[in-house]
């Protein structure tokens, strides 16, 4: 059974540094794209960042392009989300997930097929 388990999340102050780690489990992750997405309190959930099965290509919303970079290690099987420059406006909680192979949009929530249950960043201000 597939599975995807998020660690790295905590408290931080604004200006400061997180990084979240997703270790992948159970299935073949080589060929797929891993995403990270956000859900803040009363808010949809929202894509963050995108890295393809390769991991050359990433792609980023504007709200955390420049200050996020994700990066997966496939010997481990492994995504992070390096987390600069911090803000209260980033407070969420922080899931990864599988993209199927069936769909092409990579924002889009309904394009990812398995999810983690999430770790919690909380940015003080």
């Amino acid at each position: 059974q597939v599975q995807l388990v998020e660690s790295g999340g905590g408290l931080v102050q604004a200006g400061g540094s997180l990084r979240l780690s997703c270790i992948a489990s159970g299935g073949t992750f080589s060929e797929y794209g891993l995403g990270w997405f956000r859900q803040a309190p009363g808010k949809e959930r929202e894509f963050a960042a995108y890295i393809n099965w390769s991991g050359g290509d990433t792609y980023y919303a504007d709200s955390v392009k420049g200050r996020f970079t994700i990066s997966r290690d496939g010997a481990k099987n492994t995504i992070y989300l390096q987390m600069n420059s911090l803000k209260p406006e980033d407070t969420a909680v922080y899931y990864c997930a599988r993209k199927s192979l069936f769909y092409a949009n990579y924002y889009n929530r309904g394009s990812y097929d398995y999810w983690g249950q999430g770790t919690q960043v909380t940015v003080s201000s």
